[in-house]
C-alpha cells in the first residue's frame, strides 16, 4: 500500500493498488499545472485511493468539460485529475507519494510541446502524443 499527502498535509491518502504507465508528459498544459518542465504522472484505479481530508480542502478545477484536476485549496498541490469519460480511472501526479513505489516511467509524452530549455537526456522512448500502449 502506498501513502502520500500534499505540500501542507491537509489532503492525505492511501493508495490499495498500483500505478499503472506511468510517464513524464510535456503537454503545455501539464507544464503549467505543475508549474514545471513536465508532470509525472500514472493511472490507478479510482476504488483503490482512500483519502483523508481532515480541512475540506480537496478542490478542482474543470479544465475542460468533463476533465477534473484536483488540488489542495490551502497548498495548492496537484493530487490527481478525473475524466468523466472513464470514471473508473484516476491519473495521479507521483509528485505526491510519500512512500516510494515500485513502478517507473515508460515513456517522455507530447516532446514536441516541450520547453525549450528541457534537455531530454534519458533513456526512455519518446513520443509526439501519448504512449502507444494507451487506449
Amino acid at each position: 500500500m502506498y501513502k502520500g499527502s500534499c505540500l501542507c498535509g491537509s489532503i492525505q491518502f492511501e493508495l490499495k493498488g498500483g500505478v499503472e504507465d506511468p510517464i513524464y508528459c510535456h503537454c503545455s498544459l501539464c507544464r503549467k499545472a505543475s508549474g514545471s518542465a513536465f508532470a509525472t504522472n500514472g493511472f490507478i484505479k479510482a476504488l483503490d485511493l482512500v483519502l483523508s481530508d481532515a480541512k475540506s480542502s480537496l478542490t478542482y478545477y474543470e479544465a475542460s468539460q468533463g476533465k477534473c484536476k484536483y488540488f489542495c485549496s490551502n497548498c495548492g498541490t496537484p493530487i490527481y485529475s478525473a475524466n468523466a469519460a472513464d470514471p473508473d480511472r484516476l491519473r495521479i501526479r507521483l509528485g505526491v507519494f510519500d512512500t516510494e513505489i515500485e513502478e517507473r516511467p515508460i515513456s517522455h509524452n507530447f516532446i514536441t510541446s516541450k520547453a525549450n530549455w528541457e534537455d531530454l537526456d534519458a533513456d526512455l522512448p519518446v513520443y509526439d502524443k501519448h504512449e502507444p500502449t494507451r487506449s
